[in-house]
């Protein structure tokens, strides 16, 4: 909030990260729009922490009081190079690749949802190169302010990363299954795809990279 008043104060357009954690279950979509953006329900207190800076970004702007361009980007699911230092929080993907590189072996969750297969739990992977591209483009385009998706669209099962991440390794594939721990089931995110209308409709038109 201190930042926000900042860029009022001073007329500085102010970019912010969001996170693809507020749609929590996916029960409402996946939409950008403040229609759909003002009810979600994250099912964690990240997420939640997100949610509460949108909610109260919307109430400056209804308010008369935003950065002259703002704009919240609700990232997804971030992998790629330089991301060592986040530790734990660092991406499957990495977490993943020191896995196979130490063992031979990738480890995956069962599935705790009926609905849903063992390794088919699915999430929105986007390139930290695509990122970097998305918030250049709002940085330079300055298309209408408020709330933007940046994922790629296209869910993928994590099982797909690990057969991604084997292939480019040229290592036969082996998977350890596990249940998801105790503690993550009552937050676990099943499915998350963001979607890119929004963004493409301000004009982005580059393809994403893909998780292979």
């Amino acid at each position: 909030k201190s930042i926000w008043n900042w860029c009022v104060k001073h007329k500085v357009p102010l970019v912010y990260a969001s996170s693809g954690a507020t749609y929590g279950n996916g029960e409402c979509g996946f939409s950008d729009e403040w229609e759909t953006a003002l009810e979600l329900e994250p099912m964690n207190p990240y997420g939640q922490s997100k949610q509460d800076f949108d909610v109260w970004a919307h109430q400056e702007m209804k308010a008369g009081r935003p950065p002259p361009h703002w704009y919240g980007l609700k990232f997804f699911n971030v992998y790629g190079p330089r991301e060592a230092h986040k530790g734990s929080m660092a991406s499957p993907v990495l977490h993943s690749y020191r896995h196979i590189l130490r063992t031979g072996s990738c480890r995956l969750f069962r599935s705790h949802n009926k609905e849903v297969k063992d390794g088919e739990q699915s999430r929105d992977f986007i390139h930290v190169s695509d990122i970097l591209s998305l918030t250049d483009f709002v940085m330079e385009r300055k298309p209408e302010s408020g709330l933007y998706n940046c994922g790629t669209g296209k869910a993928r099962t994590f099982y797909a990363m690990m057969e991604a991440l084997f292939a480019a390794l040229k290592l036969p594939m082996k998977v350890e299954w596990i249940d998801t721990p105790e503690r993550y089931r009552a937050a676990y995110q099943y499915f998350t795809q963001a979607e890119m209308g929004k963004m493409r409709r301000a004009g982005y038109d580059k393809e994403f990279v893909s998780l292979e």
